[in-house]
């Protein structure tokens, strides 16, 4: 049992093709699709989208968008998706600990803490996705 599903970024189509499952990094917490799922629209945040496909799991790190299934028919609109093999480990541990300086800097605005979350975030996220964790 299986449906569509495409994943597009401004950049690149991502995936396209036939999945069992979808898991995405819901805005309040993950959430699951199967084939028949009632229609829904939904935003998503910084997280890991996993696919189940006849072949086995895949995963991605996001950094959050738009979900919307309907029909059997799902469609993915993310700001950025990456897999295992796209991400740079060494550049995510760089920028992990960059976005940890600011945060400990008291001098920091409001503007640089928001954006050193958010950085801090995804970061941990692609790190995550690389050591399985």
């Amino acid at each position: 049992m299986s449906f569509n599903l495409e994943i597009f970024t401004p950049l690149k189509v991502v995936f396209k093709g036939s999945v069992k499952s979808v898991t995405i990094p819901g805005t309040e917490g993950s959430f699951q699709v199967l084939q028949n799922h009632a229609p829904l629209i939904s935003n998503f945040s910084v997280g890991m989208i996993k696919i189940e496909t006849e072949s086995g799991l895949n995963e991605y790190s996001t950094g959050g968008g738009v979900f919307e299934v309907k029909k059997n028919d799902a469609v993915i609109i993310a700001q950025s998706v990456e897999s295992k093999a796209d991400i740079d480990l060494r550049r995510a541990k760089l920028s992990k600990e960059r976005a940890e300086a600011v945060l400990k800097d008291p001098k920091a605005t409001h503007v640089q803490l928001e954006d050193a979350r958010e950085t801090l975030h995804r970061a941990v996220n692609r790190i995550r996705i690389i050591e399985n964790k």
